[in-house]
């Protein structure tokens, strides 16, 4: 197992009150030795004009995964965690329904993490594949 301590997705999702993830209906569903799974639905806070899954939201679901779980693999008494870059293709579009995403790291350095999140609709359709890397900093 990767985590430093156990998970519990009650406090994990307790801990996105009154932030963009809350906002958007972010919601961290599920845990497992080298992974975390969220939730976001596809409705009006999601779309686009053209009611498609707009792809910052996208991106926000993919950094909500990636940085939480570089989090919950450091020491965060001694260290903190930032966002350096992200990229998202988004290969199939979403109009309606809960799209799930994914992470898994690909890289658990001393100075950086490398995480992979993959974004399924619900007939299990991957709709977005992200990468984001992140930076572990001394806490001052």
């Amino acid at each position: 197992m990767i985590w430093r301590k156990p998970i519990v997705l009650e406090e994990l999702n307790a801990w996105h009150d009154n932030t963009l993830q809350r906002h958007i209906g972010i919601e961290f569903i599920e845990t497992g030795d080298d992974y975390i799974k969220a939730t976001m639905p596809v409705d009006h806070r999601t779309q686009q004009p053209m009611g498609l899954l707009h792809g910052g939201a996208s991106v926000a679901l993919a950094e909500s995964l990636g940085s939480v779980a570089s989090v919950l693999c450091v020491d965060s008494t001694q260290k903190i965690v930032v966002g350096l870059e992200i990229n998202a293709n988004h290969i199939k579009s979403a109009r309606n329904g809960i799209v799930t995403g994914i992470t898994r790291p690909i890289h658990l350095g001393r100075s950086t993490q490398v995480w992979e999140i993959k974004i399924f609709n619900e007939d299990d359709q991957l709709i977005c594949i992200s990468r984001i890397t992140n930076a572990i900093l001394d806490r001052k």
